[in-house]
């Protein structure tokens, strides 16, 4: 039997170190009341993207909804900030799971650092010199060889962020796929990328990686002088994000590739 969700009524509120979130967030805690984030049956993030992560992250062992307003700069993962009709905007909203990547980065000193990416886990090159990768697939190296100043891999919902910067594809959330971008190409020049199952197993191995030195960051996560670079969807973690009727995650992505 179809079990309806239960309204929203208790709600927490989390806020960016802004001054105007911090501000926001009491006058919303007044206004509404504000639960604990136990007692919370949705956590409302107020910043821009980069704390929409954090919060993603904070999340992770509750796995409750997260429902954003922008107090930031780009606010892509977002709601329009208003104080107006808040619960009847959360109990309105459309939902879209997102599921991290998983990096394992091994460094040059032998120390095994692990990580999740909501958006992307990118490698660059600390130096002057090209990063020199060595790009496998399931176990087949694919790419021998890319001289390059990085290289990506993005989740359907980062694809519109550092992955769209680098010139890689947007891709829709239910698409069950992977980017995988390279950053500034030297050999093999036009190389542009390639499209990955959502099951795809990408190792990176960092070739002559004292001469030319790669960091790899997962979200907030950055590990200096790696020398090889596992990534893979953990299908395991999925977290809920709530956004207004009509202004979907999936339209958003969708809307991106028609702008100018």
């Amino acid at each position: 039997m179809f079990q309806p969700e239960p309204f929203v009524t208790r709600v927490a509120f989390v806020a960016s170190e802004r001054p105007e979130a911090q501000e926001a967030r009491e006058r919303l805690a007044t206004r509404y009341g504000e639960a604990t984030l136990e007692q919370a049956q949705v956590i409302v993030a107020l910043g821009g993207d980069g704390f929409m992560l954090e919060t993603l992250h904070c999340q992770i062992e509750t796995r409750k909804p997260i429902y954003g307003m922008n107090w930031g700069t780009l606010g892509f993962l977002m709601n329009e900030y208003s104080e107006d009709g808040l619960l009847e905007r959360i109990n309105g909203a459309e939902r879209a799971v997102v599921h991290p990547l998983r990096m394992v980065a091994a460094d040059q000193h032998g120390q095994v650092h692990r990580g999740l990416a909501f958006n992307e886990v990118s490698l660059l090159r600390q130096t002057r010199q090209t990063a020199k990768l060595r790009i496998s697939i399931d176990g087949k190296v694919r790419l021998g060889e890319l001289f390059c100043d990085g290289a990506l891999v993005s989740t359907p919902a980062g694809s519109t962020a550092y992955n769209l910067s680098a010139h890689g594809p947007i891709v829709p959330l239910d698409a069950k796929v992977l980017a995988l971008t390279p950053i500034s190409a030297f050999r093999p020049r036009r190389w542009r990328g390639a499209l990955l199952h959502h099951s795809a197993k990408v190792k990176f191995e960092i070739l002559e990686a004292e001469k030319r030195p790669v960091s790899a960051v997962a979200d907030n996560l950055e590990v200096r002088d790696v020398v090889e670079v596992h990534v893979s969807e953990d299908r395991q973690i999925g977290l809920p994000m709530l956004f207004d009727a009509g202004r979907s995650l999936e339209e958003r992505v969708l809307a991106e590739q028609f702008s100018s």
